[in-house]
C-alpha cells in the first residue's frame, strides 16, 4: 500500500511549454497557417451562416398561405397596388 500514499505531485520547474524560463518562444512553420487558417474558415463560416436561404417549414407556409389568400381574393393583390401608383 505504499504506492498509493505516494505523492504524485511535480514541482514547478518554470518550464512552459517546452520553453526555458527566460528564452522567447520561437514560432514553427506550420503555426501562422494553422492560425490563418482556423481563423479564416471561421469568418468563412459565419458568411454562409449569416448569408445561407432561409429554408425553415414557418416561411414557407407563410408564403403559401399568403399566395392562396390572394388567389382567392381575401387578401388584396400587393402588385396591383404598386401599378396603380
Amino acid at each position: 500500500m505504499k504506492g498509493s500514499a505516494e505523492n504524485h505531485y511535480d514541482p514547478p520547474t518554470g518550464w512552459l511549454f517546452g520553453v526555458k524560463p527566460g528564452e522567447k518562444y520561437e514560432k514553427e512553420g506550420w503555426e501562422g497557417v494553422w492560425l490563418w487558417g482556423f481563423c479564416g474558415s471561421l469568418a468563412l463560416a459565419a458568411v454562409a451562416y449569416a448569408y445561407k436561404p432561409d429554408t425553415s417549414i414557418q416561411t414557407w407556409a407563410l408564403e403559401e398561405a399568403r399566395r392562396r389568400l390572394e388567389a382567392e381574393g381575401i387578401l388584396p393583390d400587393p402588385e396591383s397596388k404598386k401599378s396603380d401608383e
